[in-house]
């Protein structure tokens, strides 16, 4: 068992070894041209590194190696296994880009070994519909689906600078909430060290220059394999989590609340495609980040508002919790929240976007994002000298070492 303020050390350490890998993991895939080259799809206009996932998984796997060193417990080698088998079947992707099929059946392994190593996978409703435990034949099934189901809404909102992390690190947050509240220290570690990990790489994605990379399949798929560790924690029937139970709070609930917007959007996403008798798999520009940049919104103000948007669908969760809304009742508002938010306010400002031949209603025109005002702009600016300084973006290494190409 660790304590939460070795934790909260472990997640220090995390921000420390990834702010220090960091520069010679970008210097590594610049060298062997190991980058996301634009094309008509894609919203940058110049060759990007994608490997900041690497810099994440070395912070999360030296902390987590540094949890079991100091309060040896096999599920930690079992997590550094796990996120280690996914992050490579990811880097393979980036490099040789394997087909969406191929792939498909990978994550399906993947998420197969985290039912089977870490002993997790969703078990118990906990009342909802009347249903408590399931048995084995439809739990299994039900994990394989959902657990792929999260993998790739993740891996889908790593689309614009900063949504995934920002993202990953709200609901990792959520989740160690839960976790230290329900006494399952272990998990309350690991969700800290996530964060710890990805904050030097947003601050490197959003405002770096000479040193932004991009996450990379290799770290939005591990992360989301990690999410998917936390939501079959949190939905196992031997879960410390069934805490919440008694107080009237569903656990279904929360983790849809936690992974309401990629979830929601990307069913969405895969409706439409179909709809459209294209493959659910074929990348297109229809995402809710999408929506928000034909708004004007800068990268960072789209990732800031789906994420405060997707915060305000946990907060409503326990204003009605608290209200004394049922399991059912609280399950049913999530689910209509995030329909309304990934549904209804899309298909709504799509079709206000298309008036007027394409130039946009009075309402999308008023809801647009207006030029940063100059105190952004300098504050910008200062972010960037800091993450491209010596220090932070070339680290100890020479600044032609880093800026080759």
């Amino acid at each position: 068992m660790i304590s939460a303020g070795f934790a909260f050390c472990m997640m220090g350490l995390a921000f420390v070894v990834t702010t220090l890998v960091y520069p010679y993991v970008l210097a590594f895939a610049r060298k062997h041209k190991i980058v996301d080259n634009p094309n008509a799809r894609k919203l940058q206009h110049e060759p990007v590194p994608v490997m900041g996932g690497s810099a994440v998984f070395i912070g999360i796997m030296v902390a987590v190696l540094g949890c079991y060193i100091c309060a040896p417990n096999r599920a930690f080698l079992r997590v550094i296994a796990l996120l280690g088998v996914i992050y490579a079947v990811g880097f393979w992707d980036d490099i040789k880009d394997l087909s969406a099929v191929f792939r498909l059946i990978l994550d399906f392994g993947v998420v197969w070994l985290t039912i089977v190593l870490l002993g997790m996978k969703i078990d118990d409703f906990n009342g909802l519909w009347g249903l408590n435990q399931i048995p084995d034949a439809v739990s299994i099934p039900l994990s394989l689906i959902a657990g792929v189901g999260i993998t790739n809404a993740i891996n889908l909102i790593d689309g614009i600078d900063g949504y995934c992390s920002s993202f990953i690190m709200m609901a990792c947050a959520c989740y160690a909430v839960i976790f230290f509240y329900s006494g399952d220290m272990m998990m309350f570690g690991v969700a800290l060290i996530a964060i710890g990990a990805l904050l030097p790489f947003f601050f490197h994605n959003v405002f770096g220059k000479k040193s932004k990379m991009f996450m990379g399949d290799g770290g939005s798929l591990m992360l989301g394999v990690l999410l998917v560790m936390f939501t079959f924690r949190l939905l196992s029937k031997n879960s410390t989590c069934a805490f919440f139970v008694d107080r009237g709070i569903s656990r279904t609930a929360m983790a849809l609340a936690i992974l309401a917007v990629p979830v929601f959007d990307t069913l969405r996403v895969m409706v439409s495609r179909i709809v459209r008798k294209q493959s659910p798999f074929c990348p297109d520009k229809t995402h809710l980040h999408h929506l928000f940049l034909d708004m004007n919104y800068s990268h960072l103000a789209t990732s800031g508002t789906i994420v405060f948007c997707n915060l305000l669908i946990i907060i409503l969760l326990m204003v009605c919790w608290k209200l004394g809304a049922g399991i059912d009742l609280q399950n049913y508002i999530v689910i209509a929240a995030a329909l309304l938010f990934t549904w209804g306010f899309y298909f709504f400002m799509d079709g206000q976007h298309r008036k007027n031949n394409g130039e946009g209603s009075a309402v999308f025109k008023r809801l647009s994002k207006k030029e940063p005002t100059a105190a952004s702009g300098a504050v910008w600016q200062f972010i960037r000298r800091v993450v491209d300084s010596r220090f932070f973006g070339s680290g100890f290494m020479k600044d032609e070492a880093v800026e080759e190409s």
